[in-house]
Formats: C-alpha cells, structure tokens, sequence
C-alpha cells in the first residue's frame, strides 16, 4: 500500500555536501542500510556523474539488497542520467533551477532552454523506465505562474513528481501552504517538499506542504545540509505521527543510534538540546518538571524517551526540588524523608551555583553524608 508520506532521505546527497563533510564509502554504505532499516522509502544515493568513488559506492548501495527506492541525482543532462542508469538506480532525479535570478545569474540561460533541458532530460529517463523526479532548484523564489508551467511540461515528459526546492530557505509554513495548494490544484503532479533551513522552518514548511497535498518530504538525519541544513528526518518523521496523525511506522527507537553514527561520521556534535533525538529531550531539572513527571510523564513529555532511543534522566541542579531529590536518593536505594530532602534542597542548589552545573550522582552523596555527619554530631 502506498504511504501517505513518502520519506526522501537525501543525507548520502544534500547531507554529504554540508561545508566540510565527506563520508566514507563504507559509511555511506552504513547510513543507507540504517536509512532502510528504519523505514525509509527512497534515498538519494548520490551524485553518479561525479565518478570514482561516488559512482562505486552508489552500485555498491544499489546491489545492497535494500527495501527503499535508490536514487540518483543529475543536473538536467542527458549525460549525467546515462551515469544514474549505468549505476543501476531505479530512480533519478533531474534537478535545474526555474527562478529568473538563477537562470539569469548561475545558468545565464533563458526560461525556454529551462523547459527544453528538463523535457529532454526527463523524456530519456523516462524512456529507460526508472521513477523520475524534476527538482525546481530555487522553486520559492520563481514566478508562479512560469513554476506552473515547468511543473505540467514535467508531467507531460513522465515525470513522476515535481521536487519544490526552497533552496535559500525563504519561505513560511503560511506562503509554503499557498504555493503548493495551487501546484496540487493546477498541475495535479506528486510534489516532494524539500525545504532548507536558513530561518529555522525547514522542518515546519515541509507539513505546511504536505498539508496543502504535497505526498513527499525530502529530509535529512540532523537536518544536514549546505548552510543551515534541511528539515531533519526525525522531526518530520515524529511531527507526522503526534502533530499529523500520520504513522509511517518507522522504526524510531532507533533514532538516537543512527544519529550518534551520522553525527560521527559527519565530523559533527549531536547537541544535547536537538529536537527528538537530543539528551535533553528527557532531562527534568526544574522542580516543578520533574514532579509532574515523577507523577505521570506525560505531564512533560510528548512521547516516551524509548520510542526514539533514549531514557529519561531527573537532573539535580539549582532548579531542582524535593520531589527529585527523594527520587534521586532512591535510585541509590536511600530513602529520605521529607524533611531531610527540604534541608538538603539549599545545600544542592548552593553547590550548583558555586560548580555552574547540575550535580554528579557522587557530589550528591557526598552532600548528603556531609549533611548526616552534621545532624549526628
């Protein structure tokens, strides 16, 4: 059955050309069997034409025996498609920019030689009976009504989908929704949302889109990507199912390792604070937190640390209350009263100050040996 979503991973591609990051080929190799493992549909594998070693280990993804789709990404040539093709993909994407300040500045081309690269490029895909996807580089800021008129010259080459870039990041999930709602109307072609992230909406624009009939969304682990990155695999993947109410049945518990991976072999930190995967996401140091999830966690949290890989961890620090502190002492098999964990509370916090940082399980020990030493003497 056909998904509702359609999950286009393109880390191997748009995440690989990130300012500094290059994968191994056995990484590569790594990633895209992770990719599949948790549900991914179609991954873009990489760029055939660029040979040697990106060419290799694109076959050598292809003839890994995968569930997902295998793609390959081409410029609008000819040339660079019989790459994809000898690669043995059953995918490609077509990719050349529609927006008058690309098409002027980068191909200083006309919207008429646009229109007769992508037909022909796409007819020869087509005739080669792979899945074909025109990508409209710079889609955000083109015109609208020459974007229409890309977008049915698409379809009537056989393109299988139209790929919206927002290439520079400039959209709002508000005009993300309107542009799309009038493809969808107009063209009534499959459109994958593949959305940057220079304001921080990449992963907001891409539900807007969907939300307007878009069946695809390009994504990234990480949100890697050139600049600020893509919208990130994980977000998207867990806002469909909480926000949406749209489950793909990914495989999330293994979220949390396969970013640990990319992260690594990207050359890159995972930060704490990162939406889904990061550490934080279930760390409660503030005392009124950490009470209600000690009660209940859904008081706090909007899906369970181990759906995505992770456990949760009551933090003692300066915001802390009593509440965790009993909770804390009874993970060492201490209980306390409450009176004790009221005398104790000034002291952790004191000592939180003076470090500039939560507690280590042994400096609350000591905390409180300290304190049973004084009330003895």
């Amino acid at each position: 059955m056909k998904p509702k979503v359609t999950i286009v991973d393109t880390t191997l591609r748009d995440g690989e050309q990130t300012a500094g990051v290059v994968f191994a080929n056995k990484e590569k190799i790594r990633i895209a069997k992770y990719l599949d493992e948790l549900g991914v549909h179609q991954i873009e594998a990489g760029i055939p034409v660029m040979g040697g070693d990106e060419k290799e280990v694109i076959q050598e993804i292809v003839q890994s025996g995968l569930k997902a789709s295998i793609m390959g990404w081409n410029r609008a040539v000819i040339a660079d498609v019989k790459q994809s093709l000898e690669c043995g993909v059953d995918a490609v994407a077509i990719s050349i920019s529609t927006s008058d300040i690309h098409i002027k500045y980068k191909l200083k081309s006309t919207r008429e030689e646009v229109l007769d690269k992508m037909v022909r490029a796409a007819e020869f895909a087509k005739s080669h009976n792979v899945y074909v996807s025109v990508n409209a580089e710079d889609a955000s800021r083109s015109d609208m009504d020459f974007l229409i008129q890309f977008a049915k010259a698409a379809k009537k080459a056989g393109a299988d989908r139209l790929r919206f870039c927002d290439t520079v990041g400039m959209l709002t999930p508000f005009t993300t929704y309107e542009k799309i709602k009038r493809i969808v109307e107009e063209v009534g072609i499959d459109i994958e949302m593949h959305m940057h992230n220079d304001f921080g909406l990449a992963t907001a624009n891409t539900l807007a889109g969907i939300k307007a009939g878009a069946t695809h969304a390009g994504v990234t682990v990480l949100g890697l990507g050139e600049r600020a990155g893509n919208a990130a695999l994980e977000e998207v993947v867990m806002a469909l199912k909480y926000l949406e109410g749209i489950d793909l049945n990914f495989k999330t518990d293994i979220f949390r390792e396969v970013s640990e991976y990319v992260a690594q072999a990207a050359g890159r930190q995972l930060p704490s604070w990162k939406a889904i995967v990061g550490t934080n996401m279930f760390a409660h140091e503030s005392g009124i937190h950490a009470d209600g999830v000690l009660k209940n966690p859904v008081a706090y949290e909007a899906f369970t640390p181990e759906e995505v890989g992770l456990t949760r961890q009551i933090i003692i620090g300066k915001h802390s209350g009593t509440s965790a502190i009993k909770s804390k002492f009874a993970e060492y098999g201490i209980v306390i009263s409450d009176e004790e964990a009221k005398d104790l509370l000034p002291r952790v916090r004191a000592a939180a100050v003076e470090l500039k940082r939560s507690l280590f399980d042994k400096e609350l020990v000591f905390i409180y040996e300290k304190y049973k030493k004084e009330k003895s003497a």
